[in-house]
């Protein structure tokens, strides 16, 4: 570095004071910043990494600008003192001392190439100039580029490597607990593809802690239009896809747990069910025998089988308990489960289906019975026609087999002929009434 170029008008001493306090504090300023950057630990971490991709090369690159942010600082540091020690001589200064300070303060400074091998803006590849001239100021402005240079590489690598890898150490430290509940419930790999995911989310894991390790900035996402250094937020997508299969899996898990705590209270109410649709289904086949002795002239469907498929399964499913095939046994549940529910509505549609006629028999009987009632209040018990009629349905409806058809059109004629006898009836009563209210006028 060579010494300040003659600066063109001389400054005043007043002028020249104000620059070294400007100067100082710009001085204490950088050295601040110089020391905090030193002190990064972020910085203590990538100096002592083995480094590779995109932090590899950013690295390399902010190691040299800070090099050159020390070169600098230290160039600006000694101008800076000899200017201190000039104007500490005399309390007025001569013209020769302001015009040293002149030359120290607004001059330039040759600073030899290697102190800017990586000015910003330059290209990787551009050659490093041999020397450059620059005032403290620029020097000051230089220095700040390189400043915030660096620290974007080191706050970037110390945020993700402080977000990151505790994160996949306690996720599989998580992973590893769901395994061994995976293990102790059956579920293994090649058998389950819960296990399986597993495996594949515990290999992502340590391929991952690697990748963050060795190359934190692959792992970060500036901050669009932010010119802070380090402004951004670390990548977690890897990380939370992840997370996500991880609490897919121990659901998975805690839901074959279930299975295994109450399996047995399970088969039980699946035995009853199945039990109860076999009883049905005896009652239907019964019923039909009846309906078939009593009823003629109807279609009365046939009833099916036991469920013999459903109590194959859940044979098996109690296989499958015994000798702790809890994963087998946790879909297999469900399963049954639906499927036995649907067999025992299936019994009871039967049933009805078949007893149907019954109930339609039972119900003319009440019709008929109803209309004979009311008849019998209105004074008309011993209409021979209406005693014909309801002789001719009761006969039918009490013999067997009933000719549920015939009966339910005899039915129909007794309460056709009931209303009619009821009607005329009716309209005697108003005749009856209308001749005494006009004898009553007369």
């Amino acid at each position: 570095m060579g010494t300040a170029g003659p600066a063109k008008e001389v400054m005043s001493r007043e002028e020249a004071d104000r620059a070294l306090e400007r100067l100082d504090a710009e001085h204490e300023a950088v050295e601040s910043s110089l020391l905090a950057l030193q002190d990064h630990a972020g910085r203590r971490l990538l100096e002592g990494a083995r480094l590779t991709g995109t932090t590899a090369h950013r690295w390399a690159r902010a190691e040299t600008a800070i090099t050159s942010l020390w070169n600098g600082f230290e160039a600006y540091s000694r101008t800076l003192e000899r200017a201190r020690e000039l104007r500490a001589r005399r309390r007025w200064p001569s013209r020769d001392d302001l015009a040293e300070l002149t030359r120290l303060l607004r001059g330039t400074l040759t600073v030899s190439g290697g102190a800017l091998a990586l000015s910003p803006g330059a290209s990787p590849t551009q050659s490093p100039k041999l020397a450059e001239e620059l005032t403290l100021s620029r020097l000051v402005e230089r220095m700040n580029e390189w400043y915030a240079q660096a620290l974007d590489v080191v706050a970037a690598a110390d945020s993700v490597w402080s977000a990151l890898p505790a994160r996949i150490d306690l996720l599989a430290a998580e992973l590893g607990r769901v395994r061994s509940l995976a293990h102790s419930v059956g579920v293994r790999p090649g058998e389950h593809p819960a296990a399986d995911d597993l495996e594949q989310t515990t290999a992502e894991l340590a391929a991952l802690r690697e990748e963050v390790v060795a190359d934190p900035l692959a792992f970060w996402t500036p901050t669009s239009g932010s010119g802070a250094p380090g402004g951004g937020r670390p990548d977690t997508t890897r990380y939370d896809n992840a997370a996500r299969t991880l609490e897919d899996v121990r659901r998975e898990i805690d839901a074959v747990l279930a299975v295994r705590q109450d399996a047995e209270t399970r088969l039980m109410k699946l035995r009853d069910v199945l039990s109860r649709a076999d009883r049905t289904l005896a009652e239907a086949r019964a019923a039909r025998g009846e309906v078939l002795a009593k009823i003629a002239a109807w279609d009365v469907p046939a009833v099916s089988g036991p469920p013999t498929a459903l109590q194959e399964q859940l044979a098996t499913a109690a296989e499958h308990r015994r000798h702790a095939r809890w994963h087998r046994l946790s879909p297999l549940l469900e399963s049954l489960e639906e499927r036995a529910e649907e067999e025992l509505e299936r019994a009871r549609a039967e049933l009805s289906a078949v007893t149907a006629p019954l109930a339609v028999r039972a119900e003319l009987r009440g019709r008929l019975d109803a209309y004979k009632a009311k008849v019998a209040q209105n004074g008309l018990a011993e209409d021979r026609i209406l005693i014909e009629r309801y002789d001719a349905a009761r006969r039918m409806l009490w013999s067997a087999p009933c000719d549920l058809r015939a009966a339910e059109e005899a039915v129909l004629r007794y309460q056709r002929a009931a209303q009619e006898a009821l009607a005329q009836r009716q309209r005697e009563a108003r005749h009856t009434a209308g001749g005494a209210m006009n004898m009553g006028a007369e």
